[in-house]
């Protein structure tokens, strides 16, 4: 029998993607020499703090019914599997290297767009009275940073070039 989550669940899951975003941006600003971008991702991990807190009283607002519990569940396996998801889908560990930062930044990129993707998967999860339009609100959260990200990749990528074209 397939899971049914309620908007509770998704909730719960994006604040712990926003804590695993959070040690990925603080790891990726530690892993930089460049102060700028260092500080940019420092205070990405900032947002991700921020965000946090917004999911937590999204969840908070939730009425009853949107917390209710969909499948009897006394041994909490439900909760289980949603973290062990969250631990194996989007965690923001991922392959790129961080020697570089544009690396750093598509891996970013990457992650924020995986964790998106999975949000839209767990919407499918939700049934419209549980919740399933208070989902929007962590995607639209999600495709911001990814705005952000991707601007900072186009004016790195812009200052580089620039830089280069000045040595020659």
């Amino acid at each position: 029998m397939p899971y049914q989550f309620n908007a509770n669940n998704v909730f719960e899951m994006a604040e712990q993607m926003e804590s695993n975003g959070v040690k990925f941006y603080q790891a990726a600003a530690n892993s930089t020499d460049n102060e700028e971008l260092k500080q940019f991702l420092n205070h990405f991990a900032q947002m991700e703090v921020a965000h946090q807190n917004i999911f937590k009283l999204l969840r908070e607002e939730l009425s009853t019914q949107e917390k209710a519990a969909t499948v009897f569940d006394p041994n909490d396996e439900s909760t289980l599997y949603l973290q062990a998801l969250v631990d194996s889908r989007v965690s923001f560990k991922n392959e790129y290297q961080m020697s570089s930062i544009e690396n750093i930044l598509k891996a970013a990129i990457e992650s924020e767009k995986d964790t998106i993707i999975f949000y839209l998967g767990m919407k499918e999860a939700v049934p419209e009275h549980l919740g399933k339009n208070k989902i929007d609100k962590i995607i639209k959260e999600e495709m911001a940073h990814i705005r952000i990200l991707s601007q900072k990749l186009v004016k790195f990528k812009a200052d580089e070039k620039a830089s280069v074209g000045s040595t020659q």
